[in-house]
């Protein structure tokens, strides 16, 4: 199955519209959702509780008509939770895979912080290789699996931060901001006359793709042009990152190519074939928040990470 790149934005175009029948507002998070997935990357969502963080993930896999799956992230949860294992059955006696919650296409790793990092690592490898290795035997996930996880930024009892590693592994960091006056009277007089857990179908939310739509929109994406010009830029702007004073650790060569592989995907949701400084910019800040440490000094005079990107897009060269 092929998909030009018109058919790819005219798709985004339908899930868009079938998420806006139940979540209200959140339009720049599902743009970047959007672009995550054709750029196969993962997404790490941050905002207070109730602010739909998990229905919008639901939403999402249910107009893309991909199989969606869940883990709350607990004190106590193991990496067996999440991967399966191989238990004997005495009838057969043999083996038998039992599959974990990781066997998906979006997984939505619910509060991701409350568990061990022992836990959290169980994720790095099907985030990065998109397989499960168990007992020695791989077993794939399919190009089109998708990590969506989400995080608490109250609370810091019971908490482990994510690992440096694992936070590299996620293409973008989302803060989701509580709603606008207007947003939160229009949440009330959709929800409001509800009672009981909300589900995507009783908002009429269609399946318009699958997994095999999806995977074409993918391939697409990678005929997109990078020029040389817009290449350096992405390079010269994660790079900026570690000459500055302020940031303790900069971002990685990996920041750089999900970057670039993200404004494919941007530029291919507008219906161009070629990538454009302004798709680099528009994905900075979000690609790169979470892969910067700031230094002692800059905490200290309260300095923060998205104002220090912005800077750094300013004063670094743009092709024309």
């Amino acid at each position: 199955m092929t998909m030009t790149l018109e058919q790819t934005a005219e798709l985004a175009g339908r899930i868009r519209g079938e998420i806006g029948k139940a979540v209200v507002g959140m339009e720049s998070t599902v743009e970047h959702l959007l672009i995550a997935l054709l750029s196969q990357g993962h997404v790490l969502l941050e905002g207070p509780p109730g602010t739909a963080k998990t229905f919008l993930a639901n939403c999402f896999a249910c107009a893309t008509g991909l199989d969606f799956g869940r883990i709350q992230f607990t004190p106590d949860l193991l990496p067996g939770d999440i991967l399966g294992s191989n238990l004997f059955n005495f009838q057969t006696s043999q083996f038998t895979l039992t599959r974990g919650p990781i066997f998906c296409e979006v997984l939505l790793a619910d509060e991701i912080n409350r568990t061990p990092p022992k836990t959290q690592a169980a994720l790095l490898e099907a985030m990065q290789e998109r397989k499960v290795t168990l007992d020695g035997e791989t077993h794939s996930l399919g190009d089109t699996f998708m990590v969506v996880a989400t995080q608490n930024p109250i609370e810091n009892q019971g908490v482990y931060p994510l690992p440096e590693a694992q936070l590299d592994r996620f293409a973008f960091k989302l803060l989701v901001p509580y709603p606008s006056l207007e947003e939160e009277a229009q949440i009330v007089r959709r929800f409001g006359e509800r009672s009981g857990p909300q589900k995507p179908a009783d908002f009429g939310i269609a399946r318009v793709a699958d997994a095999a739509t999806i995977a074409a929109a993918q391939e697409s994406v990678k005929h997109v042009t990078l020029s040389d010009e817009v290449l350096h830029y992405c390079v010269a702007l994660v790079r900026a990152t570690r000459d500055n004073a302020d940031i303790a650790s900069g971002a990685s060569p990996r920041a750089a190519v999900l970057l670039a592989n993200a404004a494919r995907a941007r530029a291919a949701l507008e219906g161009r074939a070629y990538v454009v400084p302004d798709d680099v910019k528009a994905l900075a800040t979000a690609c790169l928040r979470h892969r910067l440490l700031l230094s002692p000094a800059a905490e200290i005079e309260g300095k923060l990470v998205e104002d220090l990107v912005a800077g750094m897009i300013e004063q670094t060269e743009a092709p024309r």
